[in-house]
C-alpha cells in the first residue's frame, strides 16, 4: 500500500492552474489561464510586460486570492490547504528582496527562521542552499558586496531552503549581464535535472527558452500556446520562437522591444 501511495505522489504535477481568471475591477487580466507543470520539467511562460505573469505569480503565492478556477501545488489546493501547498513552493520574484546590510548567511537563517528551521539545522540548510548556487564560500560577506547575477543566486538558494517541490521565477534576470544572465539559468536548469523540481519560468526575452523547453505563450490575460517548442514552430511554421510569437500573438515587434 505505501508503495501505491509512493508512486502516487511521484505523478503528482509540481503545479496545476485550471482555469484561472482574474480581473482589477471592470479590467480583465486573466482569462481563464490554464496549464500544468510536471516535476522535473522547465516551463517558459512567456510574454510581453503586461501579459499577466506577475499576477498569475501572486495568485499561484497567494498575494491575491483566486476566485475562478482552481490551482494546486503538488496536489494541494492553495485556498483550501495554504499551509500545505506554499510549503512545497520557492519564489524568487522580480524585486530585489534580500537585506543588503547583512551578510548572505544572515539573510539566508532570517528566511530560514520563516520556515521555522533555526540553530545548527537552519546553518546546515543555508550552507547547502548556497553550495547549490556556488556561493557557500561567499556566505560570511555582506551582500551589497555581490554582483546582481551573485545576488539573484542566493536567492534562488534561499527560495530552495526548505527543499521546495516547485520553483517560481518571475523575470529572475532583468537587469543582469549576459554571463549572470547564463549562470543563474544554468543553476536553474541544473536544479531541474538534478533535484526533479518543477520550475515555471516567466520571462520576455527570447533568448532563455531552448527547443527542449515547453513553452506556454500568455498574451493578454490569455493562454495562446501550451506545449513543446519544437511543435510551436512546426504550427507556425517558423524557424524560431522569436517568429513564432511574432506569429501567434499578431504581433510585428519583437517580444524585448515591446517589453
Amino acid at each position: 500500500m505505501a508503495a501505491t501511495v509512493t508512486a502516487e505522489a511521484e505523478q503528482t504535477p509540481a503545479l496545476v492552474v485550471n482555469g484561472v481568471s482574474h480581473s482589477f475591477g471592470d479590467r480583465k487580466v486573466l482569462d481563464r489561464v490554464s496549464l500544468t507543470v510536471e516535476q522535473g520539467t522547465f516551463v517558459v511562460l512567456l510574454g510581453l510586460n503586461g501579459a499577466g505573469k506577475s499576477t498569475l505569480f501572486s495568485l499561484i503565492t497567494r498575494l491575491y486570492d483566486n476566485v475562478t478556477g482552481e490551482i494546486f501545488i503538488r496536489g494541494f489546493d492553495v485556498r483550501r490547504r495554504a499551509s500545505q501547498a506554499l510549503q512545497r513552493l520557492g519564489v524568487v520574484f522580480q524585486s530585489r528582496t534580500l537585506d543588503v546590510d547583512l551578510t548572505l548567511m544572515q539573510n539566508m537563517k532570517y528566511h530560514a527562521a520563516l520556515h521555522g528551521f533555526a540553530g545548527r539545522e537552519a546553518t546546515r540548510r543555508a550552507q547547502q542552499a548556497l553550495e547549490l548556487v556556488g556561493l557557500a564560500d561567499r556566505a560570511n560577506e555582506k551582500v551589497r558586496a555581490l554582483s546582481g547575477g551573485q545576488v539573484r543566486r542566493v536567492e534562488i538558494a534561499r527560495s530552495m531552503m526548505h527543499r521546495p517541490d516547485l520553483l517560481l521565477l518571475d523575470e529572475a534576470t532583468v537587469g543582469l549581464d549576459l554571463g549572470s544572465r547564463e549562470s543563474v539559468l544554468k543553476i536553474v536548469r541544473d536544479l531541474v535535472a538534478k533535484e526533479k523540481l518543477g520550475v515555471l519560468w516567466a520571462t520576455h526575452l527570447m533568448d532563455e527558452v531552448l527547443r527542449t523547453d515547453q513553452v506556454v505563450i500568455l498574451h493578454k490575460g490569455v493562454i495562446l500556446y501550451n506545449g513543446p517548442v519544437p511543435q510551436l514552430l512546426t504550427l507556425t511554421g517558423t524557424s524560431s520562437v522569436r517568429e513564432a510569437f511574432r506569429t501567434v500573438t499578431g504581433t510585428k515587434t519583437t517580444i524585448e522591444e515591446a517589453a
